[in-house]
Order: structure tokens, then sequence, then C-alpha cells
């Protein structure tokens, strides 16, 4: 059964990603960036392929989100899956359902943060990246691969910001949700992911225990600044390729040091907060 690991994108997945991949997919908890290829992102353009399904045709690829998460989904045992998607119903085709999901674990950052974190993610100034947190979009079709040629990728479709968010409380109603903020897992890195790992095994029904060399490792290993030092060493697959540039970007930028009081324009601010004052207000963010 899947885990979802849900959120916006750049506000922390890849993080919680690699601590969860060096934990449960590695015999130390000391973490390399081989080990987050054990859990993969939905929807991924390889998984609709391997069934034969035309990733041109986005309504033949929407109508086989469950098809596809059936077919590799283990009973038995938990897998991760990392997703920035909505949890939406296009034309009555669901995202996922609960056949399939054990739960879901959603990442929420300030959205402020998250302005100047996309904008250098994607080669665009903060005033663009606020319009795609504020107007609902999507991520794919095509896209710049590693040897800078395009290449057609299944579409993500993330919603805003705030609907993104909502969305995947839904979960809640069951009793399988588990909110982690951003900032919380910044500044309490081993309280939150034991909170991790107690709702993975809570929604699991199997008893709490842990490995506390691994888990020790785990902390170390993850840390923003070893994560930035790993990918100057040996560059991070999911860093994006500017496409101004023609350059990748780090996509270990700043970080913990990326505060929206130094480094995002009045105005911005100003708009995102009118976008999303109600989530930012029960989020604690105003």
């Amino acid at each position: 059964m899947f885990v979802w690991l849900a959120s916006y994108p750049k506000s922390g997945n890849t993080w919680l990603r690699s601590m969860l991949a060096a934990y449960f997919f590695s015999n130390t908890g000391i973490y390399n960036f081989d080990l987050i290829t054990n859990i993969k992102q939905f929807p991924e353009t390889g998984l609709f392929k391997n069934l034969g399904i035309n990733i041109e045709n986005e309504q033949e690829v929407i109508k086989n989100y469950i098809k596809v998460q059936e077919n590799f989904n283990n009973k038995n045992s938990i897998q991760f899956l990392k997703t920035h998607s909505h949890l939406f119903n296009i034309n009555n085709n669901a995202f996922t359902n609960l056949d399939n999901s054990l739960g879901a674990i959603y990442i929420v950052r300030d959205p402020r943060n998250v302005v100047t974190s996309w904008a250098n993610f994607l080669g665009i100034s903060n005033d663009e990246a606020a319009d795609k947190l504020i107007n609902a979009h999507a991520l794919g079709g095509e896209k710049l691969n590693q040897d800078k040629k395009l290449e057609r990728i299944v579409i993500t479709y993330t919603g805003s910001w705030g609907s993104n968010y909502i969305s995947w409380k839904s979960f809640n109603t069951q009793g399988k949700y588990l909110l982690i903020k951003y900032e919380n897992l910044i500044e309490h890195s081993d309280y939150i992911f034991r909170d991790v790992l107690k709702f993975i095994y809570k929604i699991n029904g199997t008893k709490f225990k842990i490995d506390q060399n691994k888990f020790k490792n785990v902390i170390e290993t993850t840390n923003f600044e070893n994560m930035k030092k790993l990918e100057k060493k040996k560059g991070f697959v999911e860093a994006r390729i500017n496409h101004k540039t023609g350059k990748k970007s780090s996509f270990f930028n700043l970080g913990p040091k990326n505060d929206w009081k130094t480094n995002l324009e009045d105005n911005i601010r100003a708009k995102i907060e009118k976008a999303f004052q109600k989530e930012m207000i029960e989020l604690g963010y105003l």
C-alpha cells in the first residue's frame, strides 16, 4: 500500500523523501542519492509506458491513474509515492483511492518562501513564480532532459498552492493524514521525523519500534548542508536545466536561509498574502 508524500513543489518533499529512503531502504541510515530512487514519483512517465498507455493522450493517462497504481502496488508492504499533484477528480477519474492508499503525509511551506525557491528552480522572476502559485497550473508536457533535448513527460496537475494544500486534507477524515510544516522540519528534524515514523507504523497497524543508530545517521546525513555538498560533488538528477542559460540550477539552493523578509519584493508578498490569506492564517503563517 502507498503512503503518499504530497506537497506543492519546493516545499521540502525531496528532503523528507530522502530521510525516509535512508531509513527504510538502507542498512545504516547513511544517505546517498541512489537511495531516493526507491521512492517513485507519481505520475511518472515510465509507469504509464510500461502498461502501453499513450502518454501523448492526456485523457488516457488520467483515466489510467488507478490502473497504474494497482499494477505496481504491493499490498503486503509499505510503499512511498511522491507527488506534487493536488488530489483531484477529473471527469469521474480519481487521482487515487483507499484501495491503493495507506495514508498521506503532506509537507507544507510558507508560500512566500516557496516563491523564491520556485523562481530559482525554474529560472524565472519572483513575479512569474508568484503567478504560478496563485493560478492553478500543471507541470510536464515537454522539458529539457540531461542531454538538453526536449522530451515528453506526463503532466502533473499541481493546482494552486492553496488548492494543493486543501485537497489532501480529505485524508484527515479517514484518520490517515499527517501535516508536516517545512519550518518545523528545519527547527526540529529529529522530533518531526520521529512523528513521521510513528504515523507510518500507526496507519500500517504495526508496533512502533525505532532503530536508534539508523535514526541518528538519517538526521546527520540528510541535513541541508550535507545534501548541498552531495549535489556539488555528484550532481542531482532532479536538478533542472535553466531554459535561459542552458545550465543546471542548484536544486539545494538556499534552504533554511531562504527568507522572504529579505528576498521577496513587498508587492509580491502582498499578492501572495491576499491570494492565500485563509490558508496562511489556518497554518499560522499570518
